[in-house]
């Protein structure tokens, strides 16, 4: 397994991780709790080791299931989980955002419970509460960390400016964010070259695209019923069938090289930088061997510039989340 740095002075990870939100919420066709674990098993075999969650992946059995899969080896993992987005169980849309001092506490203890362990390797700040200072929000979590309970702090969708702030309480160590072909908002916001600025790694998250781009999405009715993805604006009328034409002149070049579509668009964000760790997620093993595949995969300076050509920067139709996901960002 290939290693990378998450940022000048962390961890050393592998190069891919292991998304596992699909495995218990928001994406049709789960499956079940063993092949779930299956997967998480066989990743670890293989070399992953970075494995990622979230309190409200559920909310809360993604948590539960990870715990559980890797109750025998956690000395093999470097686990991540987040807080601050709260979601009521009863109702899958009732939502808000909580960065309190006293709520950090208390969400990382729940974690650390649901998790069965005695600490969490990266703890992210799933979703910044404007209505808090980020230097209370992570104030509170710095003390985690002073109580071992934490190793190391990351913030999810945060502003370039606000990521300055909060490393100036305590380190960031990782900056989580959605970056794929079609979601390149880091490159143009500056939130990439703050965090190479600062010295802290880079994890983008749905790197294929939320599936999109591994080419097997080909009409809005192929989503179960409760896919989350049936109400995101990109899949949508005529957004969908644009950026379908997009996927498929990306899976063209793919075929030619002799590689899926997904290890294509997997290739292009690893080679965006020795800093950036993604975080695929699959809940098929299949899928989880494939997108290792990508690592094999070496796209010269050429290639690059001809996906680019393919597929330029706010090529997408749509917006990534549907108004009330986007009004939860730190833009």
């Amino acid at each position: 397994m290939q290693t990378r740095t998450l940022g000048r002075h962390g961890p050393t990870v592998s190069a891919l991780g292991l998304g596992c939100m699909g495995m218990s919420a928001f994406y049709g066709g789960r499956g079940s709790d063993a092949e779930a674990t299956a997967v998480i098993h066989r990743a670890l075999a293989l070399g992953v080791t970075l494995l990622d969650t979230a309190d409200m992946y559920g909310p809360h059995t993604n948590e539960v299931l990870v715990g559980k899969a890797i109750a025998d080896r956690r000395d093999q993992v470097f686990l991540a989980t987040k807080f601050g987005i709260k979601q009521e169980p009863s109702d899958s849309a009732a939502r808000s955002v909580d960065g309190r001092p006293a709520y950090v506490i208390a969400a990382c203890e729940a974690s650390l419970q649901r998790l069965g362990v005695d600490h969490i390797d990266l703890y992210y700040q799933h979703r910044v509460d404007t209505r808090v200072p980020i230097e209370d929000t992570v104030g509170a979590m710095a003390r985690l960390v002073e109580q071992g309970k934490v190793r190391f702090l990351g913030l999810s969708e945060a502003s370039a400016a606000t990521i300055r702030r909060a490393h100036a309480v305590h380190p960031i160590t990782a900056v989580q964010t959605e970056f794929s072909l079609w979601s390149r908002d880091p490159q143009s916001n500056g939130v990439l070259d703050t965090v190479r600025e600062l010295g802290i790694g880079f994890v983008p998250y749905s790197p294929l695209g939320r599936g999109f781009l591994t080419g097997a999405i080909r009409r809005p009715d192929d989503f179960d019923a409760d896919d989350y993805r049936r109400q995101s604006p990109r899949f949508q009328g005529d957004n969908f069938a644009r950026n379908l034409a997009l996927v498929d002149a990306v899976t063209a070049m793919a075929q030619a090289k002799g590689i899926t579509p997904g290890q294509l668009a997997l290739a292009w964000v690893l080679a965006q930088g020795e800093d950036l760790v993604p975080i695929p997620g699959t809940k098929r093993l299949a899928f989880l061997e494939e997108n290792l595949g990508a690592l094999q995969v070496q796209l010269s300076p050429d290639e690059l510039a001809r996906i680019d050509a393919i597929f330029p920067a706010d090529a997408a139709a749509g917006q990534r989340y549907a108004d009330a996901a986007m009004a939860t960002l730190d833009r």
